[in-house]
């Protein structure tokens, strides 16, 4: 069975408090979006009018508020900040309570959300073996009565989670690099990347190796959900549209621009440095719903199932309806979602 097509919402944890986002995200099913997802983060980017809610006690409530959505991480990281066997055991609570409609993404993690607690910050090979041991363990705790576990970097000992679901919660890897994305495909149920890249990054490395993991774990495509978070700003005022970009300017800073940064006010003040333009770089920025459209198809072009999108301005509500009403039934009409 293929998986459908979804489109779902991002809700910006790093831009509004708990309770703003809580309401954004009812509003989200109202209006027609299939999924609601959001970071989880100790800290954000930008320091002045940040936000960070805790991850796990917001879906909880998210539950609670909602009936149809599916809810989940885009990412949570399970190997610094949380012992595994915490996570299996939150995601087993929040299955039981909503089954079928919970969602664990994972990633590898950034040093600006665990170095401030003391914890030291290794290097990539190592947090990626992190990764994969802690998803090992907690499909184990899902899956076993009784679990006594010795890895390299976790262990349990007799260790049960009394209250899960029946059937497991679906564990996605965020990957933006090809040996995440190739363990993705290998042993993940869905893969999570972002948007505004360049092109040349999906169809000749991120792809392919989705596609070798997939025949290494002797998977059939329509096995894993493909999800990316496609970053827009749509509004009828191209300028307004263009502006609302700002705050998100740190997704635009290069690698070694942010490599090291572990402060909000630092990171806050080197993205402040960035022009307008090269902001919004990440972001399909358009006054015109047919012209939008035609951007964001490209990534179902790609082979994208399952698209979240992720507005930047501060105007929810006004993103949240134009979508229900312009661009949700439109993209419904041409591909069947």
């Amino acid at each position: 069975m293929s998986v459908p097509i979804r489109f779902g919402y991002k809700a910006s944890s790093e831009q509004f408090g708990p309770r703003e986002l809580l309401d954004y995200a009812v509003l989200a099913e109202e209006v027609g979006f299939d999924s609601v997802f959001l970071s989880d983060h100790l800290q954000p980017w930008m320091h002045e009018g940040g936000h960070a809610p805790a991850a796990l006690p917001w879906l909880g409530s998210v539950g609670e508020r909602t009936s149809r959505v599916l809810l989940g991480t885009s990412v949570l990281t399970p190997t610094f900040r949380y012992h595994p066997g915490v996570v299996a055991q939150a995601f087993g609570t929040l299955g039981a309570m909503y089954p079928g409609r919970m969602i664990l993404g994972v990633g590898t993690g950034e040093a600006l959300n665990e170095v401030t607690l003391g914890l030291e910050w290794p290097e990539p090979p190592e947090r990626f073996q992190r990764m994969k041991e802690a998803i090992t363990l907690i499909r184990r705790l899902w899956e076993d009565e009784r679990v006594t576990f010795e890895g390299t970097y976790y262990s349990v000992s007799n260790a049960t989670i009394y209250d899960r679901p029946d059937q497991p919660v679906p564990v996605y890897i965020g990957a933006s690099g090809p040996a995440a994305t190739r363990l993705a495909g290998r042993m993940a149920d869905g893969w999570i990347t972002t948007s505004g890249k360049d092109p040349e990054l999906y169809t000749d490395k991120l792809i392919p190796a989705f596609e070798e993991g997939l025949s290494k774990g002797e998977r059939d495509r329509g096995e894993v959900d493909t999800m990316i978070e496609v970053k827009v700003s749509f509004r009828p005022d191209r300028a307004k549209a263009l502006e609302n970009t700002r705050f998100w300017a740190p997704l635009a800073l290069k690698p070694e621009e942010k490599t090291g940064v572990h402060d909000p006010i630092e990171m806050q003040r080197r993205a402040e440095e960035l022009p307008i333009e090269r902001a919004a770089s990440r972001f399909i920025v358009s006054d015109d719903v047919e012209e939008h459209i035609a951007a964001i198809e490209r990534y179902l072009d790609l082979g994208f199932r399952h698209l979240v999108f992720h507005d930047p301005g501060h105007d929810q509500e006004a993103f949240l309806r134009l979508y229900g009403e312009e661009v949700l039934p439109r993209l419904r009409e041409r591909h069947g979602a």
